[in-house]
């Protein structure tokens, strides 16, 4: 299912949720071929049944992805947070799925909290009384502890995260996963299908060397049926705060994720521009948004999380109802 290293995916995958997944010819030489074939691709239909009861209300589920580390994906997911809790009648849930690298504890300043249970399950960690955060981060000892896990340890938290936590009334979660395109992501997907995803935002930065990533990861979107809301392009460009010259740290040789998205057909939400005092304010745990609400990376910010406001907007939650 999966893009092997040096390779490409099965040109005739049959998708993570068919019967025939891990077990068909195209499945031969995939190194997800094991966890589709062993079923942890799909919950079974009780533990559906289950996941669904607990995730009735939340009314939009986005996903942030990115192909490439270190493109600044926990840094969006973490002020499309605080962006969308900033209207006090939104209920936000950040959850974070980066087992081995969780960093929304550090940016969200909640590092050091610990996840308390109570009898309708774990409670999210609060940053404000409308956004609550979930991470592997709040069970560690210390944040310099390593995580070593395999796949199915990690699949078996994720879940546990999506089960387990009591996340109560939802408008938005914000799931942020790790780089690629493998057993967390593969995971999250088909745990949160019991639900509702209403998409994916997929983060890159304008070099060609992030591009081929993303490239697969809207590939793997396509696969696996999760509909992209759409790209934003961080680190594009440097704003002088002095001459307000524009400066390219990273070069887009190839076109940037502007001419990406025009060939995939893919929307661009928009551009964040380079900023010292975002890095900053995710040390010291701040919302960069209002600690520098003048800059135009929080203009482009604010933009992005309009256009995903409207995607939304535009995808409402529609609960089956049972007959």
């Amino acid at each position: 299912m999966a893009e092997a290293a040096g390779g490409s995916r099965p040109e005739d995958c049959p998708g993570t949720s068919s019967a025939q997944a891990g077990r068909a010819a195209a499945c031969q030489g995939c190194p997800n071929q094991r966890l589709c074939a062993a079923g942890a691709a799909a919950p079974d239909p009780a533990e559906a049944a289950e996941l669904r009861e607990r995730l009735r209300a939340v009314k939009h589920t986005i996903l942030v992805l990115s192909g490439k580390g270190g493109v600044g994906k926990s840094t969006f997911s973490a002020l499309l947070a605080h962006g969308l809790a900033a209207d006090e009648a939104k209920q936000v849930a950040l959850l974070d799925i980066d087992i081995c690298g969780p960093s929304i504890p550090k940016m969200m300043g909640l590092e050091g909290e610990q996840v308390h249970q109570s009898g309708s399950g774990w409670s999210p960690v609060y940053v404000e009384e409308n956004l609550g955060v979930m991470s592997v981060g709040f069970l560690l000892s210390s944040p310099d502890d390593a995580v070593i896990w395999r796949g199915p340890k990690k699949n078996g938290l994720i879940k546990q995260f999506l089960r387990d936590v009591d996340w109560g009334e939802i408008d938005y979660l914000i799931v942020d996963t790790p780089p690629g395109t493998s057993d967390e992501h593969l995971s999250i997907v088909q745990y949160l299908s019991a639900a509702h995803i209403d998409g994916a935002v997929i983060i890159t930065t304008p070099q060609e060397v992030s591009l081929q990533d993303v490239r697969k990861e809207i590939n793997f979107c396509h696969k696996v049926k999760l509909p992209i809301i759409g790209v934003v392009e961080n680190m594009s460009g440097f704003i002088c705060p002095k001459c307000k010259n524009e400066s390219q740290i990273f070069p887009p040789t190839t076109g940037g994720a502007e001419k990406m998205c025009q060939n995939l057909n893919v929307s661009l939400l928009g551009k964040v521009p380079l900023d010292p005092q975002i890095g900053r304010s995710c040390d010291k745990g701040q919302s960069f948004l209002s600690e520098a609400p003048e800059s135009p990376a929080t203009s482009s910010y604010r933009n992005i999380i309009q256009r995903i406001q409207e995607y939304c907007d535009q995808h409402p939650f529609q609960e089956e109802k049972s007959i």
